[in-house]
């Protein structure tokens, strides 16, 4: 269903991208585009696309790292953001918190060892019978408003895990527990059909669950920044970014972790904190701009040519005192990092 949703509208998507910015396929120096990580039916829409518009008119291509877009998209609006800084990534799929040496190079000092916090926002907010139209993620910090985030004491994940690793899974189960003692069916009533008590008990477990699942958060980024700085001092930022930085509470929460560490918060504005085009293109330019990029593919090139896609694909190399024991990651058919595949790539250039 997802690939056929994209198939459906790339090409308008594109011609309409060209229209706005009143500029033709000539105009162009390169298309860049998504190879990974993600789900390879929908990655092979896009650089299907791709690949025929760099063919058709001799343009360079760029494979893009979609997690280290929305890391470098914080230097398009954020002129003075050099290298090195951190950077958290939170998403409906990831959570990373990676530091950025520079362009390419990316030390990995946690992730999620299951579901990441967008997901566990989306679940809650579904099983609290909210309006979905907007995302999951804005209905749940709306309702959360209304509520006592003290209400409900949910445990924080990972407590015992000294590292930078996330969890949301407990969490989620933590939340199911307590709408069922409050015999609350999770994903059964519309709360526009429930009474003003019935609003008010799913309003408290939300502001619960945000207070917790930010908390879990907090804690992670500081120790982050602990090692970031031991690791490269002169550290000035951390980049929030990904769909969920666009939430107001989590900008707020997390501005207090970076104040209290004299670093600065850059968040990109919420268009750019969603997946988006602008991240890809200016990730593109980057890499670019450095040289990194593939000759024009072969015009006319047949419909079921094979090219390289990376559905699986780690951002940064694994900080060693980072791993985690509770980590059951598959490494069945999992691409090397980008970092190790340019550090590789440089080493043969010299």
């Amino acid at each position: 269903m997802a690939e056929e949703a994209h198939s459906l509208v790339i090409d308008q998507v594109v011609r309409q991208a060209l229209d706005n910015a009143n500029l033709t396929e000539n105009d162009l120096s390169a298309v860049a585009v998504t190879i990974g990580p993600g789900l390879s039916l929908c990655l092979r829409v896009g650089v299907q696309k791709a690949r025929r518009i760099a063919g058709q008119f001799s343009l360079p291509i760029v494979g893009v790292h979609h997690m280290e877009a929305h890391a470098l998209v914080a230097r398009l609006i954020e002129k003075n953001l050099q290298f090195p800084f951190l950077a958290l990534l939170i998403s409906g799929g990831h959570n990373l918190l990676i530091l950025a040496h520079e362009l390419g190079h990316y030390l990995q000092l946690g992730t999620t060892i299951d579901d990441a916090i967008g997901e566990a926002y989306d679940k809650t907010a579904r099983w609290l019978g909210l309006d979905m139209r907007k995302g999951g993620g804005p209905a749940l910090e709306e309702l959360a408003m209304e509520g006592d985030p003290n209400s409900i004491n949910f445990s924080i994940p990972m407590k015992q895990h000294k590292d930078c690793n996330f969890s949301y899974a407990g969490l989620k189960t933590q939340v199911r527990l307590a709408m069922e003692s409050r015999k609350i069916s999770p994903g059964s009533d519309p709360i526009s059909l429930t009474n003003s008590e019935g609003r008010r008990s799913r309003a408290d477990i939300a502001a619960s669950f945000q207070r917790v699942a930010v908390l879990h958060l907090e804690e992670r980024c500081q120790r982050a920044i602990e090692w970031a700085l031991k690791i490269e001092p002169s550290i000035k930022y951390l980049v929030v970014s990904g769909g969920v930085a666009s939430n107001k509470y989590v900008r707020a929460r997390l501005n207090h972790v970076v104040e209290n560490n004299n670093l600065q918060l850059v968040c990109p504005p919420p268009s750019l904190c969603t997946d988006n085009g602008v991240m890809i293109a200016w990730t593109g330019i980057e890499h670019f701009l450095s040289g990194r990029f593939d000759p024009p593919p072969p015009d006319n090139e047949p419909e079921d040519a094979m090219f390289e896609l990376r559905p699986r694909w780690p951002l940064g190399e694994e900080y060693l005192q980072g791993k985690s024991e509770a980590r059951s990651m598959k490494k069945a058919r999992m691409y090397p990092s980008l970092t190790s595949m340019i550090q590789d790539s440089l080493q043969q250039q010299s």
